[in-house]
């Protein structure tokens, strides 16, 4: 209790009362609201906002996706070494974020990445990926999909190899195709993993840091400019920790509504 109420809780609520105060460091004034009503006149917080949401749209469904693709072909009886094959979409889980970062800000160098070069070889052209805006930010859903498929691709998994046998056998019984299968019997079945991931999902893509901060710095022209970066500039750039801990506060009341009514759809759903 006292290491949570040391490391936790004082933080939490210390950083609570900062946001009600302006200046920096020892020489801030309690200024009321005045750090949130700043807030909904930044463009710059706008911008961060609508390039987390964006990557959010795109990724969150994509990587989810792949994940259930990877799950299912990995149950499929026709697969053999499952344990291998299990381990090795899980590695990039526990790869450190930084040197994802660092390794895929080589990959796709324009001049001489990888990426490009492949694409070269079959006679596409080279792809501008962290200098265009819109590139920039695909990177950043690049990365993130490699990095948190295969975690998500495991829970699948999981949910598949608990899903009886006999449902998939008097279904076919039935004359039930393998996409009437599969609509019918394997999502039902894993909805509440489905949910759950969105959830976790969403709420990671939400708190992203560390890929557009080592890839791109939040460039080019702020395009991978994300909440939780914007929020760091002002923190520990600028040193406007009251500013700061409004945007983390704002970022905590997005993320609760979010993860509210996606429990919240889940729950209506199960009964």
């Amino acid at each position: 209790m006292v290491t949570f109420g040391v490391f936790k809780a004082y933080p939490i609520v210390d950083s609570l009362l900062l946001s009600f105060t302006t200046g920096n460091g020892s020489a801030g004034h309690a200024d009321g609201l005045a750090n949130y009503r700043r807030l909904l006149d930044d463009p710059l917080f706008w911008t961060a906002l609508r390039n987390t949401g964006e990557m959010l749209v795109v990724q969150v469904p994509l990587m989810l996706a792949l994940a259930l693709l990877m799950a299912v072909a990995i149950n499929s009886a026709l697969v053999r070494w499952r344990t291998v094959w299990r381990l090795g979409i899980f590695m990039p889980a526990v790869t450190g974020l930084v040197a994802t970062g660092v390794m895929f800000s080589f990959l796709l160098r324009t001049e001489d990445g990888a990426v490009n070069r492949l694409l070269e070889a079959v006679g596409l052209p080279a792809v501008d990926w962290l200098g265009q805006p819109f590139w920039a930010r695909m990177s950043v859903v690049l990365v993130l999909s490699w990095h948190y498929t295969g975690y998500n691709a495991v829970i699948y998994l999981a949910g598949l190899q608990s899903i009886p046998r006999e449902l998939y056998e008097a279904a076919m019984v039935d004359g039930a195709g393998a996409v009437r299968r599969f609509t019918a019997i394997t999502v039902p079945a894993l909805r509440p993993l489905l949910l759950f991931t969105v959830v976790l999902s969403t709420i990671g893509t939400l708190q992203l840091f560390d890929e557009p901060y080592v890839l791109t710095g939040g460039g080019p022209d702020n395009a991978t400019l994300t909440v939780s970066m914007y929020l760091y500039q002002n923190g520990f750039r600028y040193f406007d920790f009251g500013y700061a801990s409004a945007i983390a506060y704002a970022l905590t009341l997005l993320v609760s509504v979010l993860g509210a009514v996606q429990m919240r759809l889940m729950g209506e759903r199960d009964r």
